[in-house]
This record gives structure tokens, sequence and C-alpha cells, in this order.
């Protein structure tokens, strides 16, 4: 409709800011020096010394005993998973719009015979301690599954990038422990969360059994994330990882960007919080019936821009911010996505700049406008 009304595309000489996620960011030059020079081994024989290292000091770092180097956060989740139920037919509680239940293609059910019972998340990420209390199946008899574990997200994608209150966390611990049912903590973004809260990365992690975070996200690290927890589970979690042909060979040499994440990427974060806090204010300042944000509700990297979808259509959204024609006054792309019906997703990363940002509401603003202008004409797009 656009092309027809503006004529064709101008592809070239446009900036382009991608803010679909924080996974693609790159590495940054001293990773891609480290990993040029990483020493290494074979880490299924447990003779990559860059491996241990990583894994030692990320334990370290979460106040675990031990880590293990896995592949990605869907993995390290499916791990934890099946060393924490590893009878078949067991059952784990969730929220209802936990990345391990949304986003995981069904990896409990389809790989570890683990259902899932659910809980409605609430808007900051949490759940209703209550019914979490309710769902604990207690002595079941032959009918039912045994209910082995308690998965928590912190910072919750789906929620904005909320962080986890530490006290409902300790909440959850307390009743779990009751019942001596672990809690795993999908800590994709965990780092996030410290920075946030101002905290150690320990004191996040405190209170769950066991926890992961990605290396590819806010860090910069190319591949790979951590999963953390007790000798015993890390034991068998590399014993899982295995067959799940998570058992790879000279890992050193990614591992090594690994560790320069964690020296140099988790103190700068909140440069990325800044940046989409700057973009939730520009959005906000528009004042529009239309496009909203929530901005006591932006914690960190993540920004939720809800539209109201009986008037604009999110994909003709994403569409038209990333789209550039030769009649637009601002020729800027802005990459954004979607992960529910009402509202489009932007993250910040590390490559994101203050003139990245600033371009980016100059865009969202022409394109609000644009959107609001031809409602009122009662022109459709």
């Amino acid at each position: 409709m656009y092309e027809k009304i503006n004529g064709e595309i101008n592809s070239s000489s446009v900036h382009v800011v991608d803010l679909r996620s924080d996974t693609i960011s790159k590495p940054t030059p001293e990773m891609r020096e480290a990993m040029a020079n990483a020493v290494v081994g074979d880490d299924v024989f447990g003779e990559d010394p860059t491996v241990a290292e990583l894994e030692r000091r990320a334990a370290e770092l979460l106040g675990k005993e031990d880590a293990a180097f896995v592949a990605t956060g869907t993995m390290a989740n499916l791990i934890a998973i099946m060393v924490h139920c590893p009878q078949r037919g067991s059952e784990i509680i969730s929220g209802d719009n936990g990345h391990t239940f949304r986003f995981e293609q069904g990896g409990p059910a389809q790989i570890a015979g683990v259902q899932t019972s659910l809980i409605k998340n609430n808007e900051d990420g949490t759940f209703s301690l209550d019914e979490l209390r309710d769902r604990i199946r207690k002595n079941p008899d032959f009918h039912e599954p045994y209910t082995s574990l308690v998965i928590i997200e912190n910072t919750h994608n789906m929620c904005g990038g909320k962080v986890l209150p530490l006290d409902w966390i300790e909440k959850v611990k307390n009743i779990s422990k009751d019942y001596n049912i672990p809690v795993h903590m999908d800590g994709a973004r965990i780092m996030n969360a410290a920075v946030y809260l101002k905290v150690p990365v320990a004191r996040v992690a405190r209170d769950v059994d066991t926890v992961c975070f990605c290396l590819s996200k806010g860090l910069g690290a190319p591949i790979g994330s951590i999963l953390a927890g007790s000798k015993a589970f890390v034991d068998k979690a590399k014993r899982t990882r295995k067959v799940l042909g998570g058992g790879w060979r000279q890992a050193g040499i990614i591992a090594a960007a690994g560790l320069v994440a964690l020296d140099t990427m988790i103190g700068r974060l909140q440069e990325d919080h800044d940046h989409i806090m700057q973009i939730a204010r520009a959005i906000d300042s528009l004042k529009s019936d239309i496009f909203k944000v929530d901005l006591p509700a932006v914690h960190t990297n993540i920004l939720m821009m809800y539209i109201d979808r009986s008037r604009v259509a999110v994909k003709e959204v994403i569409y038209r911010f990333a789209k550039v024609f030769k009649t637009d006054i601002v020729k800027v792309s802005v990459r954004a996505s979607s992960l529910r019906p009402d509202c489009i997703r932007f993250v910040t990363y590390w490559q994101i700049t203050d003139e990245d940002v600033r371009d980016t509401i100059d865009r969202i603003t022409f394109v609000i406008k644009e959107f609001e202008n031809q409602l009122k004409a009662g022109i459709k797009s």
C-alpha cells in the first residue's frame, strides 16, 4: 500500500537501528582477540582450561558451588528440568508467560516427559504465592504426577524486562522448601536484574537452587549460557548436556569471549537501561491515545509499547518503523519485534549508541504521528 503511494522503497544509505533483541549483539573487539588467542583442550574430557575458568568464575559470581557452560539458555533450562525431574511424568510449576513454557518448543514435555502446571503471571513477572502453594501436589496418589520443580524467570521477558522482587523470590523458596521442591531461575538476563537492583548477582540468585544466564544477550558474547547449582547438580547436568548433543570439544574458543563478558560487560548494562528509558520517555511525551508505554514498569533494557489494536495493526506499525520511503522525512529504519498482538518490543544492547537512540526516537515519533494523522483523516494505511 505504502509503495503505491510513495514509490519504491529507498533502501540505499539508510541507517538501520536493530532493536529486535539483544541476542543480535556482536562480540566486542576484546572478545574477538581473546577468542583468537584462547588456550583450549577437549572439554568433554574436562581438559579445556578456558572453559574450566569460565565455569569457576561464573559459579563464584552466582554464589553457587559449580557451573556448566552450555550452548544456549533453552538447553540450560531443559537440562535443569531433566536433572530436577528424573522421573518421567513429573510436573513443574511455572508462570503462564514464562519463557520455558512459551518459547522453548515444549521441550519439557517433548524431551523430558514432564508436564507444566501454569499460574497466571502478574504484570510484574511474579505469580500468586497462594496459588503456588495450592498447585503443589502434596502426597500424590498413583493417579497424579509428582510436583518436582518450580521455575521463575528474572528478568521477565514477556512482562517487559521486569525485575522480580527479592522478597517474593525468598517467599517462593520458603513455600517450595516446605515440600522439598527445588526452585530454578531462568535468569537469562539476571545481570540486568542485579544492575537494576544495585546488588551483587549472587544476591539475586541466593534463594534458588539452580540458575542459568545467557552470555549471548546483553553481555555480548557470541554463543553460550551458564547453568549453576550444587556440585552434585552440575555433575548430573554435564551428563545430561552430553545426551542433548552439548558435549562440545575445544569450547575454550567461545568460553574466552564469556570471560571477557564477565570482566567488562556487566557494569555497562546500565547504559542499555538508560537508552531504553530515553526511548520510553519520548513515546510517553507524545501523549498518544493509540501508542502507550508504562514508564514505571520499564526496569531494564526491554520496552513494551502497547497499541490500541482496534485501530492499528501491530504488524503494520513494525513494517512502517523498518521501511523507509523516498517521501519520508526521517530516513532511519528501526527494527522491532512483537511477541504479543497488542504490543511492540524494543531491546537495547552495547552496540546501540546515543546517536542510535536519537534516531530511533525521531523515527518512532515520525511514524506515530503519521498513523495518528491518517486515523484522524479516516485514511487506512
